[in-house]
């Protein structure tokens, strides 16, 4: 229909409601306001605006609205608004608030400028900003109102997404902790959409699994059954974003043949659709996955789209902060060539474990561990082939203590081995101690030849050689170059070296 063809008919259409209202309606301030519209002759005008433009009456019963107001009331004609009130459209609340501050309005006669308000209405809200000023008869009398409305549901929107951005990051630039970060993440983008539940996964590289990150909606039970799912090209969506590195949408996981093997979590927890989006680190490895989840069989809207995108942005830099983070730590603990805790990391394990050998009134065992002729390796093999014994050294020996055990590469061909859980003998030690300096000896191999090495070693006994970490391996120190003055490639305990330190 033209616009001309529709103008007319909304004319006539105007024409006859008046009549019917005029031979129905006794209300003569009602007609009276009516009556207004003959000067007016806007109707035609009026629907060229996408703002919302209203007339009311004294009572805030509509008398013209143009086409805009009808859609978003959800009103198939503007006809169909007149004579209804606020009442008739919003939640009670909404409206009465709307109501009161019109009859305010129309008793100072004052207009209400830019104001914003939130409406409900049918289950969905949105936001306006209206101005509103009152409407006067021949003989200055106000007989209503003029409104004019613009939805700024989006405007709305961007801003408490720009306020939940910045909010994130701030989170995450002062360290907050991963796991809380990515639960305010998901609730933000929950916040923002109806009826969608939101997850995110985490990729364990180790074993190429999908562990949990955050969800506040996601029923604990479906939590747990999707824990640890391994990656995969028929994974359901989220275990087949992670494999193939792209988006995954699946309308309907009834059907979709990615969710053959997990049917019965759809079907149990009343999930129809699941859209899954993997998040990619900048060197491009996959960390992990977004995905909503929607009790409907369909496909995402575009704001769902944007909002995924925005979540594993955030994501993305979240996760890669916290194993930034997670790397310094091991480095300002750690031995650079071996891996093997320094002795900055070695000082506070080895207070901690002796706290508690004081509470338990254990004994602890310290072993200092020295590579015999470790220079003439360097000098005759060059430092790589040093380098490769201390590496090989270093995997072999974790292998050969306990888990409560600490190990420790003190500086250049120097480790020291604390024995926390021992019973009160030393005997059972001091033979694990002579199984290590067999397990050292064993011959490394580089570039096809065979380099023997082995060690001097000393030991000390909490309590009985000493009551702090310092002095202890002080004490196996000392006993240590004991071993190495009876000749190399064996172990002394401290008791047995001189008296004196």
């Amino acid at each position: 229909m033209s616009r001309s063809a529709h103008s007319q008919d909304t004319s006539v259409t105007l024409e006859s409601l008046r009549q019917r209202l005029l031979t129905v309606v006794t209300d003569a301030e009602l007609a009276d306001t009516f009556a207004i519209l003959d000067r007016l002759d806007a109707c035609s005008l009026v629907d060229q605006f996408p703002e919302l433009i209203y007339v009311k009456d004294r009572r805030s019963r509509f008398v013209l609205a143009n086409d805009a107001t009808a859609r978003a009331n959800n009103i198939a004609h503007p006809v169909e608004m007149l004579g209804k009130t606020d009442f008739d459209l919003f939640e009670r609340e909404v409206a009465e608030e709307l109501f009161l501050a019109e009859q305010r309005m129309m008793s100072l006669g004052e207009a209400m400028t830019n104001v914003e308000h939130r409406l409900a209405f049918g289950g969905m809200s949105c936001w306006l900003q209206s101005t509103k000023t009152p409407l006067r008869d021949a003989e200055g009398r106000i007989v209503g109102l003029i409104g004019i409305s613009r939805d700024i549901t989006e405007r709305k929107r961007q801003e408490d997404l720009r306020r939940g951005h910045a909010r994130l990051l701030e989170m995450i630039a002062r360290g907050q902790p991963l796991d809380k970060v990515l639960l305010s993440l998901v609730d933000l983008v929950e916040e923002e959409l109806d009826d969608v539940v939101a997850s995110v996964l985490l990729l364990d590289e180790g074993t190429d699994r999908l562990r949990h990150g955050a969800s506040s909606s996601l029923p604990e039970a479906y939590v747990r059954m999707i824990d640890g799912l391994l990656i995969g090209p028929h994974a359901g969506s989220c275990g087949t974003a992670a494999w193939r590195r792209e988006p995954v949408i699946v309308s309907n996981a009834l059907e979709d043949a990615l969710w053959e093997d997990y049917r019965e979590l759809p079907q149990q927890f009343g999930f129809r659709s699941c859209w899954s989006t993997p998040i990619i680190g900048p060197d491009r490895r996959v960390l992990g996955t977004f995905a909503l989840y929607s009790g409907s069989v369909r496909e995402p809207t575009e704001l769902e789209l944007e909002l995924t995108a925005m979540a594993t942005d955030i994501a993305g830099i979240a996760i890669e902060r916290m194993r930034a983070e997670e790397r310094i730590r091991y480095m300002a603990h750690h031995d650079a060539l071996t891996g093997l805790p320094n002795r900055a990391l070695f000082w506070i394990q080895f207070n901690h474990i002796l706290a508690e050998a004081r509470r338990e009134k254990r004994k602890v065992a310290v072993a200092y561990i020295d590579l015999d002729n470790f220079k003439q390796i360097n000098d005759r093999l060059g430092h790589a082939a040093g380098d490769e014994v201390l590496k090989t050294i270093a995997e072999r020996l974790p292998r050969c203590i306990r888990a409560n055990d600490l190990i420790v590469r003190l500086g250049g061909d120097e480790f020291a081995i604390v024995f926390s859980l021992i019973g009160q003998g030393e005997e059972g030690v001091v033979r694990r101690m002579d199984e290590l300096r067999a397990v050292i000896s064993a011959p490394v191999m580089f570039e096809s030849e065979e380099v023997h090495v082995t060690c001097s070693m000393g030991a000390a006994f909490y309590p009985e050689d000493g009551d702090t970490p310092e002095a202890l391996l002080a004490r196996a120190d000392r006993a240590m170059y004991g071993a190495k003055n009876d000749g190399r490639d064996r172990l002394q305990v401290w008791t047995y070296a001189p008296a004196s330190d």
